[in-house]
């Protein structure tokens, strides 16, 4: 750490327990502290000079002078750990915070010397890092838990409380499904946790309710996790019944019962499902019919029994008479599947034999044999395709109705661990602990894209609109996202963007800026999703024709250029600025319409001297404009007939600069050497409306053109109207203006009416 007006010098703390005192301009150790005969662990300076608080690893926490060497205050942790993350209050209060392993925050009084509040269950794991805000009574705090949380000291005790957080799995999720529209995901971990995370705001991802855990785990003197759910292995998910009853069904890990949950109050349910209660065994499948009131588990003896999702009783179970002990399978059923109109049931057992029900009558109408063990299996309603997976590594399609295999697919090398079709039912999509994810095209037979990442996919998840991808991975506790490229190109096919059989690596999202484009490859159709790529994606993606698009700028920055006038009056200074009374000295510099600071050279002084003894003209266009690097990439734009950079330079620009840069173009007096119609201000405002023109017929940036028409005009629309070599641009751009936009709002409006009033003088 650097300690605070310690100049060039920095404190080092090691596991040996040294605590040192460093020079690094001069590389040099200045001194060396006795130390306390225990490994450092952290160390952070005080609002008090030359007071620093370091913690151990044996739970002691020392505030120590460094000026004098001397002990000012030492506090012990009551738990046992070591001390991760101290933290000093600056908003008057002389608090110290510190956060053990044991995920226990203390706080402390520095001037009482003594312990003043503990927040026992502030996080579930190992604290990271704590934080007090700069004169603020707010601490933030993280963990290893994977969750971030505010405490504000506003009681009248000067305990804290919880203010806010966010959180995600303490360990990685199981399994991951779209929900409402692909608005959201639900996922289970190995965390016991059972999560919803939206994808639009992350303030409306949260946690499930398991019903008073807090109370109930301070009651039993038990941590939360040892009160909660086991982790959930398979859940299923309808949204029809969403408001009347629950509308969710969970097994969980060596659990004979099913528990439900209402996705509208975020809570579990009241009933308890329990199949087969003479001879419970866990629960390994369950499956919700299409119309939202049954639900169907599997259990690992074999068993199958139907419930009323309202009422949470039985409605019977499925028998096959051949199986011993009037079970379903012999053996654990391991996938289950309801069609459309609940009119069949489909079962699989993990012998490999797939089963048809009856739904209603609940007897077995047909089965067959796929001839080796089989590990999963998903139905897609619309087209009745079953697809399997076997301990052979071969994905199999079955028709239901037609009862016979249609496709079958290979390429996996290692264990198959989730699978999924699309909304359509044209794409299956397959994940391997191998690696990979493969794209399956059901209707051509064949495998049109696949892509290697480096931690294997655990759980996938496709969004019913088809263009997010969510995933899983081994040890990770994040839901990844990953963006659906063929969904935003014009491309008829996938040719261009499917590999084929060719495995492309791909980079797993992430949050930093920063890109390698040796590992990037831009012909897989699945693509991670990260917001430091998302602006320059969606440039890359084709207009649509006979639709516009915004510019994604903030609307600030738009609206401002149409405001600006009002927003410098009301920011005038009341004072004009004083001159200081001692000027610093500065080198004389020359001014440039870049902003840049361009020095003077100081051999230019003699030759300007020279140039003025001899009464030479130094140019002959005294009217040519400076060309700033504004008119320069308009210029090479227009003579490229590609306004793209030009563009992406002006959204750069702050309002004010690109008011400025606008403003040079105005012609202020008349030159009688020149004619008006050669004037080098002219050029440049008929390549203006040039680009005007071609981002309307474009439709790209709709509102920042619009506010940028509306200020040219501000600045430029009388010498459209005097100058008749502007005024055909003008009409062309004001015919591309009515053709690209008839049903124009009423700002949009006054712009033609500018245009068409500087272009046509019989409008008075």
């Amino acid at each position: 750490m650097h300690p605070d007006t310690y100049l060039n010098k920095v404190i080092l703390g090691s596991h040996e327990g040294s605590l040192q005192l460093w020079n690094i301009s001069t590389k040099e150790k200045i001194y060396e502290f006795k130390g306390w005969g225990s490994s450092i662990t952290c160390c952070v300076s005080s609002p008090a000079l030359d007071v620093i608080a370091v913690g151990c690893a044996d739970g002691k926490i020392h505030v120590h002078n460094l000026r004098y060497d001397e002990e000012v205050a030492t506090f012990s942790h009551s738990t046992r750990g070591a001390v991760n993350a101290l933290s000093f209050s600056t908003d008057g209060q002389p608090l110290l915070a510190s956060g053990g392993s044991s995920g226990v925050i203390s706080i402390w009084n520095l001037e009482k010397r003594r312990l003043q509040s503990v927040i026992k269950e502030a996080h579930d794991s190992s604290i990271v890092s704590l934080q007090f805000f700069a004169n603020e009574p707010v601490l933030m705090s993280s963990s290893a838990d994977n969750s971030i949380k505010m405490w504000i000291f506003d009681t009248s005790d000067g305990d804290p409380r919880l203010l806010r957080f966010r959180s995600g799995h303490s360990a990685p999720p199981l399994c991951i499904k779209f929900y409402a529209n692909g608005r959201h995901i639900l996922s289970a971990g190995q965390d016991r946790a059972f999560r919803l995370f939206s994808v639009v705001q992350d303030q409306q991802s949260r946690e499930l309710s398991q019903r008073h855990v807090s109370k109930r785990a301070r009651k039993l003197k038990l941590k939360e996790e040892e009160i909660k759910l086991k982790p959930v292995i398979a859940f299923d998910v309808t949204e029809i019944r969403e408001r009347d009853w629950c509308n969710v069904v969970t097994c969980h890990m060596d659990t004979p019962r099913a528990y439900v949950w209402r996705l509208q109050n975020f809570v579990l349910g009241e009933h308890i499902l329990t199949p087969c209660p003479e001879n419970p065994t866990p629960v390994k499948a369950c499956a919700i019919s299409a119309c939202g009131n049954f639900a169907v588990l599997g259990t690992a003896g074999g068993w199958i029994e139907r419930f009323n999702l309202q009422s949470g009783m039985s409605r019977g179970n499925y028998v096959d008479v051949l199986e011993g002990e009037s079970a379903a399978h012999d053996g654990e059923v391991i996938g289950i599947a309801c069609d459309a109109t609940n009119n069949i049931m489909i079962s699989a057992g993990y012998h490999g034999d797939v089963k048809v029900w009856d739904f209603k009558g609940r007897q077995l109408k047909y089965k067959w044999e796929v001839g080796c063990s089989l590990v999963k299996i998903v139905f897609h309603r619309s087209n009745g395709l079953l697809a399997t997976v076997a301990d052979d590594l071969v994905i199999r399609l079955f028709d239901v109705i037609a009862q016979r295999l249609v496709r079958k697919f290979e390429g996996h090398t290692d264990r198959i661990t989730d699978m999924c079709f699309s909304e359509d039912g044209k794409w299956l999509l397959t994940s391997s602990m191998d690696g990979t994810l493969r794209i399956w095209d059901v209707i051509l037979a064949r495998q049109i894209d696949a892509i290697q990442v480096d931690l294997s996919i655990t759980g996938l998840s496709l969004s019913p609109n088809m263009d997010i991808l969510a995933t899983s991975h081994v040890d990770q506790n994040g839901v990844y996202l990953w963006v659906n490229q063929a969904m935003f190109s014009g491309a008829a096919s996938f040719a261009s963007y499917g590999s084929g059989k060719e495995i492309v690596n791909v980079k797993m999202p992430s949050t930093s800026s920063e890109k390698d484009g040796e590992n990037s490859d831009t012909r897989t159709i699945i693509k991670p999703l990260e917001s430091s790529d998302t602006s320059q994606f969606l440039n890359s993606i084709p207009q649509i024709p006979d639709l516009v698009t915004l510019s994604l700028l903030p609307k600030s920055q738009w609206q401002s250029l149409i405001n600006l006038d009002i927003i410098k009056a009301r920011n005038k200074p009341i004072e004009p600025p004083k001159k200081p009374e001692n000027a610093p000295f500065f080198l004389p510099s020359i001014p440039s319409l870049s902003g840049e600071i361009v020095f003077k050279p100081s051999e230019g002084t003699n030759e300007e001297n020279n140039t003025q003894n001899t009464g030479l003209e130094v140019s002959s266009k005294k009217n040519d404009l400076p060309v700033s690097k504004f008119l320069q990439i308009l210029q090479s734009c227009a003579e490229k007939e590609n306004f793209a950079p030009f563009t992406d330079y002006i959204k750069s620009l702050s309002p004010s600069i690109l008011d400025m840069e606008l403003r040079m173009l105005q012609i202020i007096d008349d030159d009688d050497e020149q004619e008006p119609e050669k004037r080098q201000e002219l050029h440049f405002i008929e390549l203006l409306l040039d680009y005007f023109i071609h981002e309307l017929s474009c439709g790209t940036n709709f509102e920042y053109i619009q506010a940028l028409i509306t200020l040219f005009l501000k600045i430029h629309g009388e010498t459209v109207r005097c100058q008749s070599k502007v005024q055909e641009k003008a009409r062309k751009l004001l015919e591309v203006h009515s053709a690209v936009w008839p049903k124009i709002e009423e700002k949009i409006q006054s712009n033609i009416c500018m245009i068409a009033f500087f272009t046509n003088s019989q409008f008075f």
